[in-house]
């Protein structure tokens, strides 16, 4: 359980445990939450890590056949719901409790992944992401709360790093479990997704909440004393108020914005320009591999390639197999100049995707990006906890949904209208196909998706040879460029919030 004296709002740093004592010292509910974390993420993230490819593949393949400008419509409606909904419900965990919560958040996610599989259209995927995403809101809150009050100042950071690791296993499981399901029908995906998110009501069984007596002790004073709670809006916009708070939220949205770039527009561009099959050529041969243990944990959608979602999978894995040596190293540094250099990693590895379209590349780019997002993402969640008022830890931690919403909001449009505008291998076929002397009536005849296998076939050239042809004669990176911009943006309101804040520190100390 928490000690409150030490969970107490404050900026200031407590010395950690060291490793084997940090992890000695987890409770049997932060495991249990651990467990339904993985769970939840296996299941989202197999439908998350392939989305934009099921909203591009053509309607022939069983996919939405739709651009991503219009994908990026979507995107950012799912965005802003998932983000802003923990914001309110966060104080709802707080005040009725985090078992409840997290049972309606479970079955709200079950109906979402089954609208989405059963009505495969734009308007049927729309309103399963918006189901889903109200799910996911309302799940956050109640596990994160769980994380806090079953730690102290003394484990948090070995804690919330080990969290971000199990968590990731989920994340790492769910992509090739998806990429192995659409090769043979893209509403698999839904459907095993609805049925794994369903384990957590097995989870839930064996969950309780901690600081439970002390909520429904709270809540029977003020019925007895006649007091009314003020509405939860009122009490979060209070909160808000406070700076410390406010400023994290506008800044730390760069970061999530270059985040959810990774998982939105990298695997189209994993998909559009790199050829996966030099990987497999320099690990297994020319031959490629088949077998069947290597397809599975590579996400090769063949024997010679592997599919964009098993290569972006590497940011999963790194983080599954190493947070918890991250998660030490950053327990030897302040929270806001772990964000930093986190933030500053990630930004590298943008610039690094975006000037490359050599696949190793590709994978160092993700390894960076990586080790920038497990230095950033367990300490942002760890500050925001430590700095929580200990009777609206939950609230506390809705809030750090903020910042992804705000960067999640404007890169769900934004993007995957960069891409479109930038990048879209559809597109300039469409345009080489006009060039090439296709009558324009029957270019507008091609169904989406479907524009660069007419090119191949009209131009009876190989398809490495007009990617490449593609690639050279636009500027590709310019999508990666401007996204890293916004990271250097945020590096740089980073530094020097991290100064506000040591001297604050320093002026508390005096």
């Amino acid at each position: 359980m928490t000690n409150h004296n030490e969970n107490s709002t404050s900026t200031n740093d407590i010395k950690q445990l060291g490793l084997f004592a940090s992890l000695a010292s987890l409770s049997y509910v932060f495991w249990i939450c651990g467990g339904m974390e993985l769970v939840e993420r296996l299941a989202y993230y197999g439908v998350k890590a392939t989305a934009t490819l099921y909203a591009k593949d053509p309607v022939s393949a069983g996919g939405l056949g739709i651009n991503l400008n219009e994908f990026g419509t979507i995107l950012m409606v799912w965005a802003l719901l998932q983000s802003f909904i923990p914001v309110f419900t966060g104080g709802l965990s707080d005040r009725y409790g985090y078992k409840q919560t997290i049972f309606a958040s479970t079955v709200l996610k079950i109906i979402g992944y089954l609208i989405m599989g059963f009505y495969a259209t734009y308007w049927g995927f729309f309103a399963g992401a918006v189901v889903l995403a109200t799910g996911t809101g309302i799940f956050k809150p109640g596990i994160q709360g769980t994380i806090v009050k079953s730690t102290n100042r003394k484990n948090s950071s070995m804690a919330w790093g080990v969290f971000y690791q199990t968590v990731n296993i989920g994340g790492w499981l769910g992509p090739l479990v998806a990429a192995q399901l659409r090769l043979l029908a893209w509403e698999n995906v839904f459907f095993v997704c609805a049925a794994i998110i369903s384990i957590n009501f097995l989870f839930l069984l064996m969950y309780k909440e901690p600081g439970k007596e002390e909520r429904l002790e709270a809540a029977k004073k003020r019925k007895q004393s006649g007091e009314k709670s003020e509405p939860l809006w009122k009490v979060a916009l209070h909160e808000l108020k406070n700076p410390v708070l406010f400023y994290y939220m506008i800044i730390f949205s760069g970061f999530w914005f270059m985040f959810n770039a990774l998982f939105d527009v990298l695997p189209a561009h994993i998909d559009d320009w790199v050829d996966t099959s030099t990987i497999v050529q320099d690990l297994f041969g020319p031959a490629g591999t088949s077998n069947s243990a290597w397809n599975f944990l590579l996400g090769m959608n063949s024997s010679t390639s592997i599919s964009p979602e098993g290569l972006l999978n590497l940011n999963a894995g790194l983080i599954m197999i190493t947070c918890f040596l991250f998660a030490a190293l950053s327990a030897k540094m302040r929270a806001p100049t772990s964000m930093l250099v986190g933030t500053m990693l990630a930004t590298a590895a943008l610039f690094l995707i975006g000037s490359f379209s050599w696949a190793w590349f590709c994978v160092i780019g993700i390894l960076i990006f990586s080790v920038g997002e497990m230095l950033s993402s367990p300490k942002s969640s760890e500050f925001i906890g430590n700095i929580a008022p200990p009777d609206k830890t939950a609230m506390y931690l809705g809030f750090t949904q903020l910042p992804l919403g705000i960067g999640w909001t404007l890169e769900g449009k934004l993007g995957p209208s960069l891409y479109h505008a930038f990048a879209s291998k559809d597109s300039f076929s469409r345009e080489l196909l006009a060039e090439k002397g296709m009558a324009q009536n029957m270019i507008e005849q091609i169904p989406q998706g479907e524009a660069f296998d007419k090119l191949v076939e009209f131009t009876n050239l190989p398809a490495s040879q007009l990617t490449q042809t593609l690639y050279d004669t636009h500027n590709i990176g310019m999508v990666w460029y401007i996204m890293g911009g916004i990271g250097i943006i945020t590096c740089v309101g980073l530094f020097f919030y991290a100064r506000w804040i040591y001297s604050m520190h320093k002026q508390n100390l005096a």
